[in-house]
């Protein structure tokens, strides 16, 4: 499965609209997006999720690593939109605990 990713600036935050799985092959892309975002000092990143269906360890491990570089910078992360099934994937981790894991799903234009 392929992994589109479409960035867009809000006002003061950055949203990132993912379509397709996070997985093992589709990871490293993710990665290379998410990963200079988070660079920035103060900034405010959300990844919605409303058209991702699966993500694996190796996804969650993504946003974990990005989670550990915002925090460095003062920024946020945000996961929204995430559909049932993802967003207990977030909860039997416990990512949703050190993590902003929300439900209204971003509009993407």
């Amino acid at each position: 499965m392929n992994l589109n990713v479409n960035i867009q600036e809000n006002n003061n935050e950055t949203v990132v609209f993912l379509d397709g799985e996070v997985d093992v092959y589709t990871a490293s892309i993710l990665k290379e997006k998410l990963n200079p975002l988070a660079e920035g000092t103060n900034q405010s990143i959300v990844v919605d999720l409303a058209k991702v269906n699966y993500i694996d360890s190796t996804g969650l491990g993504v946003f974990i690593g990005v989670l550990k570089a915002v925090d460095k910078k003062g920024s946020n992360l945000k996961i929204s939109g995430a559909n049932p099934r993802v967003k207990r994937l977030f909860e039997i981790t416990g990512l949703n605990e050190v993590m902003d894991v929300e439900e209204d799903q971003r509009k993407e234009v």
